[in-house]
């Protein structure tokens, strides 16, 4: 009985529907009555009698058909957690899990929140998404749980876990939950469990795959080796970094550039399934994320570019939209691009993805005391690198900072596809139709999250105004404090960079 009453819940949207078919019901006997019990019948009469029973019957018919389309609705958001916060319609039965299951096949290859972005986005299009990421600490300490346990560095391969995941913040806390008592005192949860499934399985790749089924994650995460590997940099004037940490440091040190990335050992073998996802793709996904340390590495194992540039897939590069300190200072979007094809050659990049530029300056300031700057989109030399360029608003402001929109670059790349299906009149197709439903209701959110980043960037300029000061200063004062802090921040660098200078001369006169 209780769940006969659940129909009749506000939420489903049914007793409205009910309510019609009584009131078609009764219209319909009320015709039917009068015909019976009148002695003799008029033409207007009976044209009367006629219409109020055709209405009544057009009730109770559009009524059943109202019914059975909100229960189909209901259905689809029961069993398609990725409706849940969306309005559903019958148009949206067409997402069930078949569906999903033929969607397009995604790579995503990187790793950190540059990757966790674009998967965050894309698994509200398709399950097919593998997430091809990086097992390496880049020389930072290894954690106590990881010492104890003798693990692998797996922190790409679960934080892409927790973005694939349909319930993030659970899977987060679960991943980097540390026991605090016990013989089990300071050993995360994540590394037992990673140990467990490997000694189960025997192979460390088929355990992470075993994961996908247990956690319910949509696709797949894939470690690009299954070696631990040390990313090492080559600067210009031959010095050699093997931590990643300490490059920032050393490169404060000195006035030169990261001459080549490179990974020890240098000849490791790609894990098992990684070749055959990037061959089998629809689109391979670049970044964002940090150039030298998550982008390049995954690239230099052996078979993997090479796989790329063999690929029959869309190949897109998706701009960072901050310059990285230690890393890539003062590079523009065609340095990255240039840096990427000068250590795997060109054919990996197809297509580069980039942000409009419409950032709000007062955010930038916050990146800029930090050494960090916008990346300037010289757009004429990256077409001299042969690649195609996508201008989108990629970014926006999360809790104060800049961030790419998993929503934005999820719909870029899915129209790609979409428009590649068109040019091959498959409109018909049940992956275009998918894609192109899907396509139209993501435009419509993302206008109405731009409206509401806006507001609140609006908000918080009104609450951060001067009272008693000119309009020109509540206008432009954050603009104009933004650039004396860029200025005093140069002049700082060149400070250093002549106190460096000299210091080079003195051991220069002393040899001599």
């Amino acid at each position: 009985m209780k769940g006969f009453f659940r129909w009749f819940k506000s939420n489903t949207k049914i007793k409205r529907w009910i309510f019609l078919i009584i009131i078609g019901i009764l219209l319909c006997l009320y015709g039917m009555a009068e015909i019976l019990t009148s002695s003799q019948l008029e033409f207007m009469n009976l044209a009367k009698i006629a219409t109020i029973f055709v209405i009544g019957f057009i009730c109770i018919i559009y009524s059943i058909i109202a019914i059975q389309k909100r229960t189909l609705e209901i259905l689809v958001e029961d069993t398609d957690r990725r409706l849940k916060d969306e309005k559903s319609n019958v148009k949206t039965l067409i997402f069930n899990k078949r569906v999903y299951n033929q969607g397009p096949k995604v790579v995503a290859i990187g790793g950190g929140t540059g990757l966790n972005s674009v998967l965050r986005g894309l698994k509200n299009y398709t399950d097919n998404i593998t997430a091809i990421v990086t097992v390496s600490d880049y020389g930072e300490q290894k954690t106590e749980s990881r010492k104890l346990l003798e693990t692998l560095p797996l922190d790409d391969i679960k934080e892409s876990i927790v973005a694939l995941s349909s319930k993030e913040e659970a899977m987060e806390s679960l991943m980097n939950f540390k026991f605090k008592y016990g013989k089990l005192k300071n050993l995360s949860f994540s590394d037992i469990y990673f140990l467990a499934m490997q000694d189960l399985y025997k192979d460390f790749t088929e355990s992470v795959k075993q994961s996908e089924n247990i956690f319910n994650i949509t696709g797949k995460v894939l470690p690009v080796t299954m070696e631990e590997i040390k990313i090492c940099a080559e600067l210009e004037d031959g010095t050699v970094i093997e931590s990643k940490d300490k490059i920032p440091e050393v490169m404060n040190n000195k006035t030169c550039k990261i001459s080549r990335i490179f990974i020890n050992p240098s000849n490791c073998k790609p894990a098992p399934g990684v070749i055959e996802a990037i061959m089998e793709a629809d689109a391979i996904i670049i970044g964002p994320g940090s150039l030298y340390t998550n982008v390049i590495p995954n690239l230099l194992v052996k078979g993997v570019a090479k796989a790329i540039k063999d690929s029959k897939a869309f190949k897109v590069y998706v701009s960072n939209l901050m310059t990285e300190p230690g890393q890539t200072d003062n590079y523009s979007l065609s340095e990255h691009i240039k840096a990427i094809n000068e250590h795997v050659g060109k054919g990996v990049i197809e297509y580069c993805m980039y942000d409009t530029g419409e950032i709000v300056p007062e955010y930038i300031r916050k990146y800029n005391m930090e050494g960090s700057e916008l990346v300037e989109q010289d757009v004429s030399k990256v077409k001299v690198e042969g690649v195609y360029l996508i201008q989108r608003k990629l970014s926006h402001i999360e809790n104060g900072y800049i961030r790419h929109n998993p929503d934005a670059i999820a719909a870029s790349i899915i129209q790609l596809i979409c428009d590649d299906l068109k040019f091959n009149n498959m409109e018909n197709n049940a992956q275009y139709m998918m894609l192109s439903n899907k396509l139209k209701d993501s435009k419509k959110s993302l206008k109405e999250k731009e409206k509401e980043n806006k507001e609140t960037i609006k908000k918080e300029k009104k609450n951060n105004q001067r009272h008693g000061k000119s309009k020109f200063f509540e206008k432009y004062n954050d603009r104009i404090q933004s650039i004396k802090e860029a200025d005093l921040k140069q002049k700082e660098k060149m400070q250093k960079n002549d106190k460096t200078n000299a210091r080079k001369s003195k051991v220069l006169d002393k040899k001599h």
